[in-house]
């Protein structure tokens, strides 16, 4: 069993809250993946119980509010005897842009209170998918800002990025982070990913100007080819007498 969690707080008071994108998220695995049960209460959550590929994976969304989030995490992680590496997090993160995501296993928890409610409970050893909301800009703003609801124009960006992590969930259930990261670059970032694949660097000018790189001046100029000198007529009598005659 694989344990696929999203952060948020229940009830339609919150339920378009930036802080709820974890819920979201799971939300829309649960509608693109139609061999999931309808969600029922449970571990003091919702849960749902459904396949992603072979892996047999439990969606779940605590009802504890964020702040208790590690209760009912805890509670599924024993009753199931999974190991943290088995359980993926899915949390907002006010240190990444709007739209931007990273992929992570382990570490502290950065002043998220559901991960710090998640570690006390079961340890900092789980996966933690971090889904970028932005910064208000002010740490007096924060709160407001994400107990506040995404914006219409937020859309452009959140409703492809959902999109794209519930149709590539199935590599998060098989424990193939880095798959799954490319993937949703490529989804969403599809340049940026190209560049990466391909190893592409910006030709510097040099390169574009046709010169051989790695040469300097002085073996450049050496092997440009030697102008042709006339050797009888008015130039090349001009030419002797500049020269000394030679």
């Amino acid at each position: 069993m694989k344990l696929i969690v999203g952060l948020g707080n229940p009830g339609a008071k919150y339920a378009g809250n930036r802080h709820n994108i974890g819920f979201m998220a799971v939300d829309e695995i649960h509608r693109r993946h139609s061999g999931f049960q309808p969600w029922r209460a449970r571990f003091q959550g919702q849960v749902s119980e459904g396949r992603l590929g072979s892996e047999k994976v439990l969606l779940l969304k605590p009802s504890t509010y964020m702040n208790e989030s590690g209760r009912s995490i805890g509670e599924a992680m024993r009753f199931y005897k999974v190991e943290p590496e088995d359980i993926v997090v899915l949390y907002d993160e006010l240190d990444l842009p709007p739209a931007r995501f990273r992929m992570k296993k382990g570490g502290g928890h950065g002043g998220h209170n559901g991960l710090r409610s998640l570690t006390a409970h079961i340890g900092a050893d789980y996966r933690r998918l971090r889904l970028g909301i932005g910064h208000p800009g002010d740490k007096k703003l924060v709160s407001n800002y994400v107990l506040g609801d995404f914006s219409k124009a937020d859309k452009d960006w959140l409703d492809p990025l959902l999109t794209n992590i519930a149709d590539h969930a199935g590599l998060l259930a098989e424990g193939k982070d880095s798959q799954f990261a490319n993937k949703l670059t490529l989804a969403l970032e599809p340049d940026k990913a190209r560049r990466a694949e391909k190893g592409d660097k910006p030709k510097s000018d040099d390169a574009k100007s046709g010169k051989a790189r790695g040469q300097s001046h002085i073996r450049q100029a050496r092997q440009q080819k030697t102008p042709d000198i006339p050797k009888s007529g008015p130039m090349a009598d001009m030419l002797k007498k500049l020269l000394g005659g030679g």
